[in-house]
């Protein structure tokens, strides 16, 4: 069987299913040591990839990073964990502390070039189980198309990750537009992923910035796309956007209000914002089988693709088990069959 969806750049690839189902999952991470070793060298004071957190948490966050490294770094381990989870098939994409929008730009260009091909080896090092999501130089917005164009053309990766904003821009700003504009023509995944909230002095504790701040970010993000009129202006755009969206697709019923009420909710877009959340996809990455449900219910289970965030310990531990509730149809296209379409995978079944 085929689920296809081509890209101008390049061909489908061909990968692997071991069981009933095609399984995919679109939300994995991968570090790339040597981009990391670059960055430090050339700027010792690193920004904090979680400026707003307390001891306990960066205790943790160390303990963890020393126990994943192996995962987080490489294939051998990822493939393993792959087949004790049933999973068929990994789309890595970027640790998220590896976007470097602060770096100059020329710099920044260069660390996503050695990002993207050390992704781009590690699926070719395993092709029929991992596909790669790359990473752009956003901080300039024509390095940033090149890129891309390079990244899928020469390197055959099959989506982009971005991050929630741009040094503090919002996506919606107009500079950006030619990225938008590039990544529909291609016809790219975008995989929309956030690495804490920008203001959140009050989220320190508990590890708040990111269980808080990550989904609130990608909703205030996935808000300036609306809003901004990105959706409206380029309906052809592919973004799957992680942690089941934020809190947007379970509480749109007031930004429909304020556009229904207010002119200044309605400047960029012609009809009710939470009409361009049928324009987007959202992982499965939600901990709670009733909120799983209800983005299936809502938005169709066309649009909603499993994702594990692995290797964190903020991963759902049994992302195929967290499905196992969905209607047979339905599972079959969480599981995999949509992430096939977004990701351009041509399916083989093993015998």
């Amino acid at each position: 069987m085929t689920a296809t969806h081509r890209h101008a750049g390049h061909q489908p690839t061909l990968v692997r299913q071991q069981g009933r189902h095609l399984v995919v999952d679109i939300h994995a991470h991968m570090n790339v040591a040597a981009a990391e070793a670059r960055i430090r060298a050339e700027m010792p004071q690193l920004p904090r990839g979680l400026p707003f957190s307390c001891p306990a948490s960066d205790a943790v966050n160390a303990r963890m990073f020393a126990e994943i490294g192996a995962q987080l770094n490489g294939v051998t381990r990822r493939i393993e964990d792959m087949d004790r989870l049933g999973i068929d098939v990994q789309a890595i994409s970027p640790n998220p502390g590896q976007y470097y929008y602060f770096a100059a730009p020329e710099l920044g260009r260069e660390l996503a070039m050695t990002i993207n091909d050390a992704i781009a080896q590690a699926a070719a090092s395993a092709p029929v189980r991992l596909v790669g999501i790359g990473t752009v130089p956003l901080q300039d917005t024509q390095m940033a198309v090149s890129e891309m164009r390079r990244a899928v053309n020469d390197c055959g990766l099959r989506g982009i990750e971005i991050g929630t904003n741009v040094g503090g821009r919002d996506l919606a700003d107009p500079a950006l537009r030619p990225f938008f504009a590039a990544a529909e023509e291609l016809g790219v995944l975008l995989f929309l992923h956030p690495l804490g909230f920008t203001q959140a002095e009050r989220m320190s504790d508990h590890y708040l910035n990111n269980l808080i701040g990550n989904p609130l970010e990608s909703t205030l993000a996935l808000s300036h796309l609306i809003f901004g009129g990105v959706l409206d202006s380029h309906p052809g755009l592919k973004i799957c956007v992680a942690h089941g969206g934020g809190y947007l697709p379970a509480y749109h019923g007031r930004m429909d209000h304020a556009f229904r009420a207010r002119a200044d909710c309605r400047q960029h877009i012609a009809r009710e914002p939470s009409s361009y959340l049928q324009q987007v996809w959202f992982d499965s990455l939600v901990f709670d089988r009733s909120q799983l449900d209800y983005l299936v219910a809502r938005y169709g289970a066309d649009h909603v693709c499993m994702g594990s965030d692995y290797p964190f310990d903020m991963a759902e531990p049994d992302p195929v088990g967290f499905l196992s509730q969905l209607p047979e149809a339905a599972r079959a296209q969480v599981l995999g069959l949509n992430a096939a379409r977004l990701l351009n995978l041509m399916v083989g079944v093993e015998v």
